[in-house]
């Protein structure tokens, strides 16, 4: 069986933790899936009506995380983390039962996922995988903030650029091709917030489960976390982690390069539904081995698959 066919997971995976925003616990379980199933979340805490589909349309809030509704209402929300982890991992299938509305933050990055997908071992199947391919320049605009999509031959780029008028963290660009790369700084890389902005967040209701342990706090000139930065990029680098988690509710591998400024989960989204909105933007093929581009081997899945 080829690494170039769609994956799953070899066994179940056990994840348990607070939700940063609703401050929730919850359970997680991400469950081995057939080729062809995608990637589903099932609310184990609802009778009926509890499949949840990863979807661009399906996304029904993305302010401060990426939150994805059936048409019954049930939701999940910060699932980015975990989407980022399937996608560069190259996991196709998967079943992901929670038995409540958020996603556990853990540690604020992918790093766990990641590690928990590595050591469970990558499941191939003889289903070859399929691919999206962008045939043209889509841009997106809101205000100072901005996102395009273009085509390339054989590539997922990000191009990330982030502006603050925060000192230390100021402005901050990376460049990652996705399936080239190696990702481990991107998946390391922890969500934060400015400490000036917490009492903000606690007066709409979200950050309850937030802390030291699972968010970087800046305050002026200094990182209120002990251990300080896992990497010098590691702000820009965790909104190229969120990008590629929000990418993923696409369904399939991407070939083209985002470039963004200042973005974030809602510019992702609408630049997404403005690209799905038009048959001409996009093609989507199923690949064979024979002719698959070898830098849509990620060095990540090949580590994890040997």
């Amino acid at each position: 069986m080829s690494i170039l066919s769609q994956k799953t997971i070899n066994k179940n995976i056990y994840f348990k933790g607070v939700g940063l925003h609703t401050g929730l616990h919850a359970n997680l379980t991400i469950k081995p899936a057939e080729p062809n199933t995608g990637i589903i979340f099932k609310r184990t805490d609802l009778k009926k009506d509890n499949i949840i589909i990863p979807n661009i349309f399906n996304v029904s809030n993305a302010l401060f995380c990426t939150t994805i509704s059936n048409e019954s209402g049930a939701s999940v929300s910060t699932i980015e983390h975990l989407m980022g982890a399937l996608y560069g991992m190259g996991i196709d299938n998967a079943l992901i039962e929670i038995d409540n509305k958020e996603v556990p933050i853990l540690d604020g990055s992918a790093k766990l996922f990641v590690e928990a997908f590595s050591k469970s071992g990558i499941q191939n199947s003889d289903t070859p995988i399929k691919i999206i391919k962008i045939e043209k320049k889509i841009e997106f605009k809101d205000g100072k903030k901005t996102i395009s999509i273009e085509p390339t031959k054989i590539s997922l780029d990000i191009d990330f650029e982030l502006k603050y008028e925060n000192p230390l963290i100021g402005t901050q660009r990376n460049v990652v091709k996705v399936f080239e790369s190696d990702l481990t700084e991107i998946y390391n890389s922890r969500t934060f917030c400015l400490f000036e902005d917490i009492n903000k967040l606690k007066e709409l209701g979200l950050a309850k489960g937030g802390n030291l342990e699972n968010a970087i706090v800046v305050k002026n000139n200094e990182i209120l976390n002990q251990k300080g930065l896992r990497n010098k990029k590691e702000f820009v680098n965790h909104k190229i982690l969120d990008c590629l988690g929000d990418l993923y509710l696409t369904g399939h591998k991407i070939i083209g390069k985002i470039t963004c400024s200042q973005g974030g989960h809602k510019l992702t989204n609408q630049l997404l539904r403005k690209v799905f909105s038009n048959n001409g933007n996009y093609s989507l093929f199923e690949i064979k081995e024979k002719n698959l581009p070898h830098t849509l081997l990620n060095r990540n899945q090949l580590k994890s698959i040997a």
